[in-house]
C-alpha cells in the first residue's frame, strides 16, 4: 500500500495563488540487491546473475548517452543527456562578448528520463493508494529575499569554517531542494562570497579566499 498525502504547490496561472496537488511519500529506497533479487524470483536466473545484467545495461545506456544518443528501452522508457557548465566556469553572453566556454568548461549535468506509456500503466495497475491524515505539507517560504539569504550565508561564514547545506536551510527557512540548488548558484558567481568544498552528499561551502 503505498501512501500520499496532498502538497501546497504556486498555481502557475496566478500569481500568488497555490494549489494542493497529491504527492506520494516515499518511505524506502529499493538498492539493486534488492530488486534483483524479486526479478530474480519470476525467472529462471538467479539474483547474481540478474544484478550483473543491470550493470551490463548502465554501461551500455552511458556509453550510448556519452557518444550522443539518446537510449530507449522499451516498455521502460526513454534516456536523454543534458549538459550544463562545469563549476566556476562563467556563462556566455547571449551577445558574443566575454569569454567563449570550450568543451573543458561543459560536462553531462543530468540525464533526463522520459517513461514509456507502459510502463507507467504497469505501476498504476499494481499501485493502491492510501491518503495520509492531516492537512499535508505546507511550501517552504523563506521570508528573506535572495540577496538577504546572501547575507546571512556569507555572515555565518565570518564565524564559522564551512555551512552546510542543512545549516542553510535552517538560516534561510528555504526547502532542502530549492537551497541546495541556491547554494550551487552562488558558489558558481565569482565574488559572491561563497565558493563550494567536496561533491554530492559531501559538499559543504566554504568563505570564497579573494
Amino acid at each position: 500500500m503505498a501512501r500520499y498525502t496532498m502538497q501546497e504547490m504556486n498555481d502557475l496561472h496566478r500569481k500568488g495563488e497555490t494549489l494542493l496537488y497529491p504527492r506520494m511519500v516515499i518511505d524506502s529506497c529499493c538498492e539493486t540487491d534488492e530488486l534483483a533479487q524479486r526479478v530474480a524470483e519470476e525467472t529462471t536466473y538467479n539474483p547474481f546473475e540478474v544484478k550483473a545484467a543491470i550493470g551490463l545495461i548502465s554501461k551500455g545506456i552511458a556509453r550510448e548517452l556519452a557518444s550522443g544518443h539518446s537510449v530507449h528501452i522499451e516498455g521502460i522508457g526513454t534516456f536523454t543527456p543534458s549538459l550544463s557548465l562545469k563549476e566556476g566556469a562563467e556563462r556566455e553572453s547571449p551577445d558574443g562578448s566575454g569569454t567563449k566556454r570550450n568543451a573543458k568548461s561543459v560536462k553531462v549535468g543530468n540525464i533526463n528520463f522520459r517513461p514509456d506509456k507502459e510502463l507507467l500503466y504497469e505501476v498504476n495497475s499494481r499501485c493502491k493508494l492510501e491518503r495520509l491524515p492531516g492537512k499535508g505539507y505546507r511550501r517552504h517560504v523563506s521570508p528573506y529575499t535572495p540577496e538577504e539569504r546572501l547575507a546571512l550565508a556569507c555572515r555565518h561564514l565570518e564565524t564559522h569554517p564551512s555551512l552546510t547545506l542543512t545549516e542553510y536551510v535552517l538560516l534561510t527557512g528555504l526547502g532542502r531542494t530549492v537551497a541546495s540548488v541556491e547554494l550551487r548558484r552562488w558558489a558558481s558567481q565569482p565574488g559572491s562570497g561563497i565558493t563550494s568544498a567536496g561533491a554530492r552528499t559531501h559538499r559543504i561551502y566554504i568563505k570564497e579566499k579573494k
